[in-house]
């Protein structure tokens, strides 16, 4: 029986949630409470040393790693979110590192992690408010690559058919929310997170995040 480690307000477990619930895979979940420290605690700690979120198990084989996790299943299922061409697979591949890179380190770690949770606080002010000014700007231009090159006129991240790097990207786009992102001036985001949004299992999987971005709607936030 496979079993996936999560929890569901986590940017790197929800794009795997959303990936079982779309295609109905036959995937247990076991909620590791990151909110109060249970990723650290001994029993997780075997599970994944790095005391994160996602992990998988596959009988005697376990693996960590969301976008690895994405790949994994869409193998062992044979599912066509992740194409067998060389070229299309290639394709979807990179959206993924990319999207694992240097989107998600600026606009994650950069913008909104530090605004949003108490252990992501730099040391003094100045480098606090430095670091969350640089991860906007530099989220910004990820933005417009993403928007332009991307997607542009394409359905979706690697082309015109729905992909793993459409669960994954979507997932760490839309953590946005906690601070209230809309993304004006992207105009094909919008679009396409539009078009993921339809999803039949999108709210559900998403349900706690969208209960947390809510809590923080009335703070003052920098935002994209």
């Amino acid at each position: 029986m496979l079993k996936l480690y999560m929890h569901p307000a986590s940017t790197a477990s929800r794009p795997v949630r959303l990936l079982i619930a779309e295609k109905k895979l036959d995937v247990a979940e076991q909620v590791v409470d990151i909110m109060v420290g249970e990723h650290y605690q001994g029993e997780y700690t075997g599970v994944n040393p790095s005391r994160q979120v996602p992990a998988l198990d596959d009988g005697d084989f376990r693996m960590t790693e969301s976008s690895a996790i994405l790949k994994y299943l869409a193998s062992k299922f044979d599912l066509p979110e992740y194409p067998k061409n060389l070229q299309q697979r290639g394709r979807v591949d990179e959206v993924m590192d990319w999207f694992n890179t240097q989107f998600y380190r600026d606009f994650g770690y950069g913008m909104l992690y530090p605004q949003v949770f108490p252990h992501h606080k730099r040391p003094t002010d100045e480098h606090h408010t430095g670091t969350i000014a640089w991860g906007k700007e530099k989220s910004k231009g990820w933005f417009g690559v993403l928007d332009t090159h991307y997607i542009g006129q394409h359905a979706y991240v690697a082309g015109d058919q729905i992909t793993i790097a459409d669960y994954f990207g979507s997932c760490i786009v839309t953590a946005g929310a906690l601070v209230g992102c809309t993304f004006e001036g992207f105009p094909n985001v919008q679009r396409w997170l539009g078009t993921m949004t339809q999803l039949a299992s999108w709210a559900s999987v998403n349900e706690v995040l969208y209960g947390f971005a809510s809590s923080l709607k009335d703070k003052p936030f920098e935002r994209l």
